[in-house]
């Protein structure tokens, strides 16, 4: 799982126990170190290695400032503090975990060492005041199966705020004339959001392309690549083209600092190099940066954000809707002319031709089945929101380049939420369920959780630890 740092301020009220705070901090943090989690702790701050005292906080947000925290964690360990956890939190600007342990039984004479439940309702109230958004942990022991849970879930929700206020797109040439669909707001992006672009011409990327075919060493690696994991359908000129286009890309893609592309993928492409760039698209897909087709800014946007909900484990495929399923009421085709990682295949890809096009470097496979998550972050009239839902693969008619048929709910209903917008053609698609990860992330990054089956409140549930 990819590390996300967390820091740690377990917090206590003067009014309760403090020796029973004190060892419910010590039980917390060891409850992580178990589960391999890394967390920045404050016990050097103050002798109890607590947040009560409102003269800590410049010190902790400070030392959580420097080692580069990604999330808060507020465990409550009596009452906590609820000001002081406010004010921590709005100095950091990262999501916030708020959770307690479950309160044990009162004494016999009626006394509470702790009053968790109800410092984590005070808590919640004055995070709103200071407005703050948070994510909040059920009330619960470090051993239920919640806590892991919501805990990974939320380092999940981390990852994916990170990876969105750092985005970085290569912008691969302008659109295609013909795709009006995919024209986004650069500057607006740029306003609202942070996601900046590294726009070049497709002049710097031929050049480069000849510089990888010049210098061999790396042209020759990646060669070989595609004859190992792709059935090579095209001639050797046209393969190790396509090898060097990739091993180009990843050149921009460093140099320029970003972390997906966007690519005019046709048809200027063709013209200089007699190729199409899918397979290229596909390798650096199968490697975790994702380069996605006719410029489509939002869904390099949709890309990164559905891996990052993933802890980048699985790799995303960039997906046309394109037509309903022949027999299946609620099926439809998913399909692209063949950039699909080839970890996403139930098949060895061909390399072969595209579908509609005369050109050679596309893949063929079907996708493998099972549940996916299908999402697509857009926005037009400056407002922005993110659609999302679950599907599932199923068998239909074979098809050309890289796809998959599913089943969803009511294809009505998607089809209306694509068509009225502010959405297009294109989706990414990922095995897993993330959707309650996205759905909690857009929270934190301004943007509103679209879910075009009415499962909110199951969403919702879950993220309660029911």
């Amino acid at each position: 799982m990819k590390k996300i740092k967390l820091g740690f301020a377990p917090t206590r009220r003067s009014i309760f126990s403090a020796p029973d705070a004190v060892k419910f901090r010590g039980l917390t943090a060891k409850r992580l170190e178990e589960l391999g989690i890394d967390f920045i702790d404050i016990t050097d701050i103050n002798e109890e290695g607590l947040l009560y005292d409102d003269h800590d906080v410049e010190k902790i947000a400070a030392k959580f400032i420097a080692e580069g925290v990604d999330g808060l964690m507020l465990p409550h360990c009596n009452f906590g503090t609820e000001y002081v956890c406010a004010r921590l939190a709005k100095k950091l600007n990262v999501p916030v975990l708020l959770w307690g342990p479950l309160d044990e039984r009162p004494e016999p004479d009626g006394t509470r060492l702790r009053d968790t439940q109800c410092g984590l309702f005070a808590t919640g109230k004055v995070l709103r005041r200071f407005q703050i958004p948070f994510t909040y942990l059920t009330n619960c022991r470090l051993n239920d199966p919640v806590f892991e849970r919501g805990l990974r879930d939320f380092l999940a929700v981390c990852n994916v705020v990170k990876t969105f206020r750092n985005i970085r797109i290569l912008q691969i040439s302008t659109r295609p004339f013909d795709f009006w669909t995919t024209m986004c707001n650069e500057g607006e992006l740029l306003e609202k959001f942070n996601v900046q672009l590294a726009p070049v011409p497709m002049t710097e990327l031929v050049e480069e392309v000849r510089a990888v075919k010049a210098e061999k060493s790396e042209l020759e690696a990646m060669t070989a690549y595609i004859h190992e994991t792709m059935d090579v359908q095209i001639q050797e000129l046209q393969t190790e083209n396509v090898a060097a286009l990739a091993v180009a890309m990843k050149h921009l893609v460093t140099k320029y600092g970003c972390q997906a592309a966007a690519i005019q993928c046709w048809n200027a492409l063709q013209t200089e190099l007699g190729v199409m760039p899918c397979a290229a698209n596909a390798i650096l897909n199968e490697e975790g940066i994702p380069v996605v087709c006719e410029t489509d800014i939002h869904g390099a946007v949709t890309a990164l954000m559905v891996e990052a909900a993933g802890m980048d484990e699985a790799r995303g495929f960039f997906a046309d809707w394109t037509i309903r399923h022949p027999d299946i009421a609620n099926g439809e085709l998913l399909q692209h002319c063949g950039p699909w990682p080839v970890s996403v295949a139930k098949e060895k890809p061909k390399l072969t031709y595209p579908l509609a096009f005369d050109h050679p470097g596309s893949l063929t496979a079907e996708a493998k089945h099972g549940d996916v998550t299908l999402c697509r972050f857009d926005g037009d009239n400056g407002e922005y929101s993110l659609l999302l839902g679950r599907a599932k693969g199923v068998d239909g008619p074979k098809g050309m380049g890289t796809y998959l048929w599913v089943e969803v709910e009511n294809i009505k209903r998607l089809e209306a939420k694509i068509v009225e917008g502010p959405y297009i053609h294109h989706c990414v698609g990922i095995h897993r369920d993330v959707v309650p990860v996205l759905y909690e992330a857009c929270k934190y990054i301004g943007v509103k959780p679209d879910l075009y089956d009415p499962i909110e409140e199951e969403v919702r549930a879950y993220l309660r630890g029911e």
